[in-house]
């Protein structure tokens, strides 16, 4: 007998999504198959899976020992998330008889589904850093007898929802600093800074709107420019490894010496980037907003605003001030969520009220002690809709409302 070749060998996940990507949370069920395609025919002793969640950190520092002596220390710390195995043809491998139980495959294709649970405690989401990662994949391991396992692993995706519909991640966040210039015995005045974003939490793809008014009192032109910043931190036997990377960025306009200038919501996208991870033990992911002013010959005046990189969007009604656009299009990607429809005007007063349902009013008594102008008053108002409702007085007292504008403390030179 010819002994048959294993053409393909391979796992594939069922995709709960329609981007045939597989993505999963907590709790989710993860399912799929793991395909041999044969040709001819092949006795197998055992087809195993192994799925397994990990996150892994490491790194390496060299130091002297003394002048000629030199050595490297390794940091490492792993945490597991995931270990499940599972078998889908025949039994633990039996080395001592690698003949008895074996299965015949025939040639053609042939599929062999697997199923587990994630589990419902809270899970990392899946990362890939300069020191560190974390990874979820399953692995399938096929043994015949007489020659070397073949193995396959494939990755999956695992996302630790963070939902920014909450009080905290809404909330605004703000803050103010100031800058005086010294050159030797001469002081400049000072630069000031003030800044403000609507909420703390976003998702991939939204637009930070930036509030900011910027003083520059110095004698020198300064520059106002913002950034967002993405800070991995790596924590093994004791030590922290930090690493800053520059996400997105903009500029202002120059701004001359004396001079104020102003954002009103200036826009400042956020590009698809992984979510916060706050979770973990040994990786952290956090962002955050800095605005700042470009000071040349000396140290910038930087003021930093937290940011939380969430999964679950902004609902349509949850913010007054965003983008209602981009707040609907991302609730329909990602949740799959439908604004209401525009409800139609609501019917006129004599539609609602027919002429059966008119209460008829005795006014016989009232004529003879109202007779004159007031009684045909009555009538002709008797039947008629209460009036429009109006947010505008239309009749307000003058003087009521008086501009307060906050002083120049640094005039225009």
């Amino acid at each position: 007998m010819v002994l048959g070749k294993v053409k393909s060998f391979f796992v594939s996940y069922d995709c709960l999504n329609d981007s045939n990507v597989p993505v999963f949370a907590s709790g989710d069920s993860v399912s799929g198959r793991v395909i041999i395609e044969v040709t001819g025919e092949i006795r197998v002793k055992s087809l195993n899976i192994h799925a397994k969640g990990l996150a892994k950190v490491r790194w390496t520092e060299s130091r002297n020992a003394g002048s000629n002596t030199a050595y490297t220390q390794n940091y490492t710390e792993e945490v597991e998330y995931l270990n499940h195995r599972d078998i889908l043809i025949g039994h633990d491998r039996d080395d001592e008889n690698p003949e008895e139980g074996l299965t015949t495959l025939h040639t053609g294709r042939h599929e062999y589904p697997f199923s587990f649970e994630l589990p419902q405690t809270a899970l990392a989401t899946s990362f890939e850093g300069k020191h560190g990662s974390v990874r979820y994949w399953v692995k399938a391991e096929l043994h015949r007898p007489w020659l070397l396992p073949m193995k396959v692993k494939k990755e999956f995706t695992v996302f630790e929802h963070i939902d920014i519909n909450t009080p905290l991640l809404l909330s605004p966040q703000a803050g103010t600093k100031d800058k005086t210039l010294c050159c030797w015995f001469c002081t400049s005045g000072p630069i000031s800074l003030s800044a403000k974003i609507e909420r703390r939490g976003y998702t991939p793809g939204e637009s930070i709107q930036i509030f900011a008014e910027i003083e520059n009192c110095s004698s020198r032109v300064v520059v106002p420019k913002a950034a967002i910043y993405q800070t991995q931190t790596f924590y093994a036997k004791g030590k922290v490894k930090e690493i800053k990377q520059l996400i997105a960025n903009l500029r202002g306009e120059p701004l001359p010496s004396g001079k104020t200038d102003t954002w009103n919501g200036k826009m400042l996208k956020i590009p698809p980037v992984s979510p916060s991870i706050l979770d973990c033990s040994i990786i952290r992911v956090e962002y955050s907003l800095m605005v700042y002013v470009d000071i040349p010959r000396a140290i910038n005046l930087s003021l930093s605003l937290p940011l939380v990189i969430g999964t679950i969007p902004l609902h349509p009604f949850g913010s007054r001030t965003s983008s209602v656009s981009s707040q609907c299009s991302m609730a329909m990607s990602w949740l799959g969520m439908a604004l209401p429809e525009r409800p139609e005007a609501p019917p006129s007063y004599s539609e609602c009220i027919s002429q059966e349902q008119r209460p008829s009013l005795d006014l016989t008594a009232a004529r003879d002690e109202l007779e004159g102008p007031l009684f045909a008053y009555i009538q002709e108002f008797r039947f008629q809709p209460p009036p429009l409702y109006s947010e505008i007085d239309p009749n307000p007292e003058p003087g009521c409302w008086t501009e307060e504008r906050r002083p120049d403390l640094c005039p225009s030179r």
